[in-house]
């Protein structure tokens, strides 16, 4: 997401720190071509054009233009109305008793994942969630909810088959509600392809009854200008308290984002990154921003690796490590852990210039089956060659091929930068220059890509080593 809006940034802000002397001109110049790419990223045209005159008043400011590095002072001015254009800081759930969560929104737009997502991220908070399943129109509505609820061990409410009276099964609701020691309770409603009369109606009357501390409107990321037009009506009649974009993990251009808050007047609060139930995050403002603008988003990045890291797992690792006995049995763990991070791409994108870093990749760099192949390759091998990589030699790798599905040059590569793995781990001076080279990723330059691409060293190329993390 964001990616063709980042190159057109990066490319003028390029220009920018390349002119030795910044000029009402070059600002100007520059100001349209990023009006433009706005424009083209799906932003409502009014809202890119009084965020572009904000940047420009501050922009031709004197100080800015007589500064020995205006180019960078400008980056900074586009970062910060950036973040006041996305809600300036992170708006979090009024949770206050009854703490009722009303959701809606289109069909599509991924109400009812959202609502097991919100209901297992309030259960890791210490919370205890209800679900309750008021979409009475969408086959298999209910019965997703359920089976959604079963997985995260949830309490969920569903209505008797056929029943179609929504201000019936919400009554019923919170009568069983009363009975489950809930915290909050989270109700999921019906949508319709568009907006009609029929919803509107039905919408008033439950959120009428209900009174929700929060009414959240589940939009699709991808759905652009018609999200922003979806948010305003659904705003009109109920009130939103705020919003939930979903499938910002996919190729959206990233309008809906920037409008939405600008047009409703309502804060993003949360934001779906993958399918799985895990992936609902927080929305920082300032966080978003630095990615639309490359500057990577380094704490979300950790606070999701925290999440999933099974520290004891880590810290066996670590320690096996140093005394060079790691084998594929820890390899298998470290694959396992990676996929519950969900897609590489998704993980390595909130690094600082990883757009720049992605395009000098080899094609598959960051292929998830890659993963999922390599897994296989080690699932095939006994527990005798998982303890001791060294004795597989060709007749063991035929059989190891032949069993992963996988061919014989995949299976000779994977052993073979293993091998260089388990070497490389052993020398502390090599670990030191590989953790250097991370550590050197925030700075942007030249070296900084050269040292990236080495790390990650034709990955899924022809020719070139192929690390196996």
């Amino acid at each position: 997401m964001f990616s063709s809006l980042s190159d057109t940034l990066d490319k003028t802000f390029r220009n920018l720190r390349g002119v030795g002397r910044i000029s009402e001109k070059n600002i100007s110049d520059a100001l349209r071509e990023i009006r433009l790419a706005l424009l083209e990223a799906d932003v409502e045209y009014k809202v890119a054009q009084t965020f572009i005159e904000g940047v420009k008043k501050k922009a031709v400011g004197e100080d800015v233009l007589k500064s020995i590095k205006p180019g960078e002072q400008i980056i900074k001015i586009f970062h910060d109305e950036l973040t006041t254009l996305l809600g300036g800081d992170q708006s979090p759930l009024n949770l206050n008793p009854p703490a009722r969560i009303l959701l809606c929104g289109l069909n599509g737009a991924g109400k009812t994942t959202t609502a097991g997502k919100l209901a297992l991220r309030l259960k890791k908070e210490g919370r205890r969630p209800l679900l309750v399943a008021c979409d009475l129109y969408r086959p298999a509505a209910i019965d997703q909810l359920a089976t959604i609820a079963e997985q995260i061990e949830v309490p969920c409410y569903t209505p008797e088959s056929g029943e179609k009276d929504v201000i019936k099964v919400a009554k019923a609701a919170l009568k069983w509600a009363e009975k489950q020691s809930g915290s909050c309770i989270i109700f999921d409603t019906a949508g319709r392809q568009e907006v009609d009369d029929n919803l509107v109606k039905e919408l008033k009357k439950l959120h009428s009854l209900l009174k929700p501390g929060e009414t959240l409107l589940v939009a699709d990321a991808a759905t652009g200008q018609q999200a922003v037009k979806v948010a305003q009506t659904f705003d009109e009649t109920v009130g939103l308290s705020g919003i939930v974009l979903t499938k910002l993990d996919g190729d959206a251009r990233g309008g809906a984002a920037l409008s939405m808050r600008a047009i409703t007047g309502r804060p993003i609060k949360y934001v779906g990154e993958g399918e799985k139930l895990e992936q609902l995050n927080e929305f920082h403002p300032e966080r978003m921003a630095g990615r639309v603008l490359d500057m990577g988003d380094t704490i979300t990045m950790v606070e999701q690796v925290a999440e999933h890291l099974d520290e004891e797992k880590a810290a066996k690792a670590a320690r096996r490590l140093e005394k060079g006995r790691f084998d594929f049995n820890d390899f298998l763990e470290q694959m396992k852990m990676l996929q519950n991070l969900g897609p590489l791409e998704g993980i390595m994108g909130m690094l600082p210039g990883f757009n720049k870093i992605k395009k000098q990749l080899p094609s598959g760099a960051l292929d998830p089956s890659r993963i999922k192949h390599m897994e296989a390759i080690v699932l095939s091998m006994t527990p005798r060659e998982r303890s001791r990589p060294e004795i597989i030699k060709g007749t063991r790798r035929k059989r190891i091929a032949g069993g992963s599905g996988r061919s014989l040059l995949e299976v000779n590569q994977l052993l073979k930068q293993f091998g260089m793995m388990r070497k490389m781990m052993k020398s502390k001076g090599k670990m030191k220059n590989m953790m250097k080279q991370l550590g050197a990723l925030g700075g942007g330059g030249p070296g900084d890509l050269d040292s990236m691409k080495d790390l990650m060293g034709g990955m899924g190329g022809k020719g070139g080593p192929k690390l196996p993390f």
